[in-house]
């Protein structure tokens, strides 16, 4: 894989957590977990966003990217996948979630590129695209961005500190380039997922009385 250097800038941009997407108020779910006790410590996060992103959101999120950076030119295409990516969530709250941190991305991206509002992956992707930055680099980037949300969620949810949300990180690694490698051949029609906890979780959610995120 070969990222140009200008490239290179602008995707880190794109994922850092201060790219406006406010992605700082969801946690997918993770909320409802902690307050359930099913993650308690470094461990059971590592073991839950290790699951959610080998075998729930984090991959499908992934073949969408894909799918959208190679129909970055080709505007129904573009609007099938959103419309696939926004019906194929599993809650109501995760629905919004993907929804509003994309409209976010496309009003912040539209400094470089513009492009329709879309659910997030796939409005990454296309803009990844448009911007020159390479399939596998804007996967790989993206997945890194979704796991350290989330890890930056739990941490302010109480369950590690910051020591343990970096040994976790760490030990996601080697997860990230394998969903990345895996969905690289992937169809739309592998889109899927076996997080049933998670999804569980995320659904569950929308009920909690007492919450600090949106999802």
């Amino acid at each position: 894989m070969h990222i140009d250097p200008a490239a290179l800038v602008r995707l880190l941009c794109f994922a850092s957590p201060a790219f406006p997407t406010g992605s700082f108020a969801y946690s997918l779910g993770l909320e409802s977990a902690v307050e359930a006790a099913d993650v308690t410590d470094e461990p059971s996060l590592l073991a839950w966003l290790e699951d959610v992103i080998r075998y729930g959101t984090g991959r499908s999120d992934a073949i969408l990217l894909r799918h959208a950076h190679r129909a970055h030119e080709d505007p129904d295409m573009l609007r099938h996948i959103a419309s696939l990516a926004s019906a194929a969530c599993i809650s109501a709250e995760r629905q919004a979630e993907t929804n509003a941190q994309g409209v976010a991305f496309v009003a912040s991206a539209a400094a470089w590129q513009a492009m329709e509002d879309a659910p997030y992956p796939v409005a990454f992707g296309a803009l990844a695209a448009r911007a020159h930055i390479e399939e596998d680099a804007a996967c790989l980037g993206f997945l890194a961005a979704t796991v350290s949300n989330l890890i930056s969620a739990a941490l302010r949810l109480g369950p590690l500190g910051q020591a343990g949300g970096l040994r976790v990180l760490k030990s996601l690694e080697s997860a990230i380039k394998d969903v990345a490698n895996d969905t690289r051949s992937a169809a739309l029609e592998d889109i899927g997922g076996a997080c049933f906890l998670a999804d569980i979780a995320a659904m569950r959610h929308e009920t909690q009385y007492s919450r600090l995120f949106r999802s």
